[in-house]
């Protein structure tokens, strides 16, 4: 069955929204993790500061306060709840978010392979796959009024370090049919964009685009002031079809996706090819890739290999701009050519802007690697050219890496700075293997622990997103009030501190 065959929008809330959403947190209970242990064997040996471990510690103790299960209700009467039952017990966010999130389970099992919860980890992975097999992709979040879209595809990374971590061949044998299903979702139908190159030839690449237009359920009064300013029914489905595809991206909302930097009813999502997309989905090829090969089977393998291979060679193509040694997001824009077999690429219809999305190539091994690298440039491999952008990039600020540089009020641009955004670039500069790339990064995850440390012991808690212009202080903007809890940023510190631990000597609080 097709991923949009699965959509009944019938079956969605009414604009307003059912009097059973009032109920907000109702359908999930508390549930006890199975495999938590307070102190757990071998947690962060390398935490040499007390001040600091105990921290960590704390944070750890947090999982116990996201788990939960779907309360009984739910499954006695499902019509009467937008929540999806689940089986197995899942770890929430955080406040107002009372339900799995997609990418952001991806930092939470980062943080509980670093809190050796394995088993919470698969269950969150079986979780997903479900939502695929009922489907056809990961929706958004495990509501019903999320089936409309997506977000970032990072559940073949969970499959591959889970693995990595306990070697569980079940787990990879019975996620690859979810992982190959997911991997058709985004490279066909309205996710698939074909762009030709400066050279004549043809790139394949994938775009959001939530199949909605509407009000988000969820947020069905803000979107439709939002949309007032328009008269005419047609402006207001654009307007909403690229308010739902924006929450597709995680991105909700920057200047990244606006013509318009001060007018969000310029959103023009879904003509806008992704470069972090792109390099999530090129992981998911390597990751298919890696798993079919554990279980034997090779021919697979090497299609995956090659669609890897092929992706790359867009991403350059397409995103990659030498003179600023960063890849961009290219425009789909009313000036480039649009015939049936695809766009005609034009230099100008790269965004210029920075973004920290500009520099998410660098988490994956084929864009990392300076045995790969340095065939392309004599003077100094892509890692150093990638660096010295980054340096000058003006991102790096006290407390972390920076969304955007435009500061416009919205929750994804400047001055905040986001826990996955931080350990997508950190990843990569480890993996690349060079000892430069890898002090910065020790320095980025200094400065990030730090602001974490800092606004836990102010305000008691773990944050969504945090202002990286002042040390110990977390963020705001968006359309809805700071959040805590929170479980890709305690996924991330716990993370952080596994690989570069915390000597006796660094001081902690703020400089």
């Amino acid at each position: 069955m097709t991923a949009t065959s699965q959509i009944h929008p019938a079956c969605l809330p009414t604009d307003s929204g059912p009097s059973y959403l009032n109920g907000a947190g109702e359908d999930l209970v508390y549930a006890e993790p199975v495999d938590f242990s307070p102190e757990p064997e071998g947690f962060l040996p390398a935490v040499e500061n007390p001040e600091v471990r105990e921290w960590a510690l704390e944070v750890h103790f947090l999982w116990k306060s996201l788990c939960r299960r779907v309360a009984g209700g739910v499954l006695e009467s499902p019509e009467k709840h937008t929540l999806i039952a689940l089986p197995q017990p899942v770890l929430i966010p955080g406040s107002r978010f009372r339900e799995v999130y997609y990418w952001d389970s991806y930092w939470v099992i980062r943080g509980l392979l670093a809190s050796k919860m394995y088993e919470t980890a698969k269950g969150i992975v079986s979780n997903l796959v479900y939502l695929v097999d009922e489907f056809g992709f990961v929706l958004n979040g495990a509501r019903t009024y999320y089936s409309n879209r997506s977000q970032p595809p990072l559940l073949s990374s969970m499959v591959h370090d889970i693995y990595i971590r306990t070697g569980d061949m079940d787990l990879a044998k019975e996620s690859l049919p979810a992982l190959l299903k997911e991997h058709d979702f985004w490279n066909s139908g309205v996710h698939r964009v074909v762009v030709r190159d400066a050279q004549g030839h043809n790139h394949t690449l994938s775009r959001y685009y939530a199949m909605w237009n509407k009000p988000r359920p969820e947020s069905s009064t803000i979107d439709k002031e939002t949309a007032s300013k328009f008269m005419n029914d047609s402006e207001k489905r654009h307007l909403y079809r690229e308010l739902a595809s924006a929450a597709e991206t995680g991105w909700d909302f920057s200047t990244r996706w606006m013509r318009d930097a001060s007018d969000l009813t310029t959103l023009a999502t879904t003509s806008i090819i992704p470069v972090d997309l792109n390099s999530f989905i090129l992981k998911m090829e390597l990751d298919i890739a890696f798993l079919v090969n554990v279980i034997g089977d090779s021919t697979t393998a090497a299609h995956f290999l090659e669609a890897a291979q092929a992706r790359k060679r867009a991403m350059n193509a397409i995103f990659w701009n030498e003179e600023m040694g960063q890849w961009l997001d290219y425009w789909l824009s009313d000036r480039t050519t649009c015939k049936e077999d695809g766009y005609t690429w034009e230099a100008s219809n790269q965004n210029r802007n920075v973004f920290a999305s500009n520099f998410i190539p660098l988490w994956i091994e084929l864009f990392n690697s300076e045995n790969v690298a340095v065939e392309i440039y004599e003077d100094g491999t892509l890692v150093e050219k990638v660096m010295q952008s980054f340096r000058s990039s003006g991102l790096l600020r006290a407390a972390g890496i920076a969304t955007s540089l435009t500061n416009t009020g919205q929750q994804w641009d400047f001055p905040n700075g986001w826990a996955p955004l931080q350990h997508l670039i950190v990843e990569g500069l480890v993996n690349s293997g060079s000892k430069e790339a890898r002090s910065l990064a020790e320095d980025i995850a200094v400065r990030w622990i730090r602001t974490n440390y800092v606004a836990y012991k102010k305000s008691g808690a773990m944050h969504e997103k945090y202002d990286v212009e002042k040390c110990g202080e977390f963020g705001g903007g968006g359309e809805y009030n700071p959040q805590t809890g929170f479980g890709w940023s305690n996924g991330v510190v716990l993370a952080f501190l596994e690989e570069f631990g915390w000597p006796q000597d660094l001081k902690i609080y703020c400089q």
